[in-house]
């Protein structure tokens, strides 16, 4: 494993209610130094979750909200901060129940996804969540939330849909697809 290089100096460049963007110079080991910018958490390190809700053995559950950064309405999983206090686990059964209208008697933590890591530290907590029952939570969004879903053998097609383009929901698709016909749970 590489070497990290040796942090010279570390400074905030700006700030605002969601984004905090940190300079950073660094050193490698040949000598050469960088400047890098990144967006770095708040403060706050709670972090986020996403899940991938499974209506039944195939088909696993999408929301379409509004989404400020592509100014458009966009399909995607559940998906939110953890509050402080909270596990990635009930985070996500709340997020679920808060976005989707669905809560799980069954929720593993997968994996956490990043979703640039060449200029962002943030990372994404991937929760499965199974055996759903009907449960909705008062949210903070500020409209309705529409509920779809996706057969887990038709994903190809979603990235020729207008309204999906999140990288790390698609890989968390995946991801939950390979798992479950590894353990003998989803069959073609």
């Amino acid at each position: 494993m590489p070497q990290k290089p040796e942090r010279l100096d570390a400074r905030i460049v700006a700030k605002s209610r969601l984004f905090t963007v940190e300079q950073v110079q660094l050193r490698f080991t040949n000598g050469v130094e960088r400047t890098y910018e990144r967006l770095v958490n708040k403060g706050q390190g709670y972090g986020a979750v996403m899940v991938v809700a499974m209506q039944d053995a195939r088909t696993a559950l999408l929301i379409e909200e509004y989404c400020g950064g592509t100014d458009s309405y966009e399909l995607s999983v559940p998906k939110g901060l953890v509050e402080p206090g909270e596990d990635v686990l009930d985070a996500a059964n709340r997020e679920l129940m808060e976005e989707a209208g669905f809560g799980a008697r069954q929720l593993e933590y997968l994996t956490h996804l990043s979703l640039s890591p060449g200029y962002m530290s943030q990372s994404i907590a991937v929760v499965l969540a199974k055996d759903l029952y009907e449960k909705r939570l008062p949210g903070d969004e500020p409209e309705p939330i529409r509920v779809d879903s996706i057969d887990l053998y038709e994903l190809s097609s979603l990235a020729g849909r207008t309204n999906f383009s999140e990288g790390r929901a698609l890989a968390a698709l995946y991801l939950v697809r390979d798992l479950l016909e590894q353990r003998g749970e989803l069959h073609r």
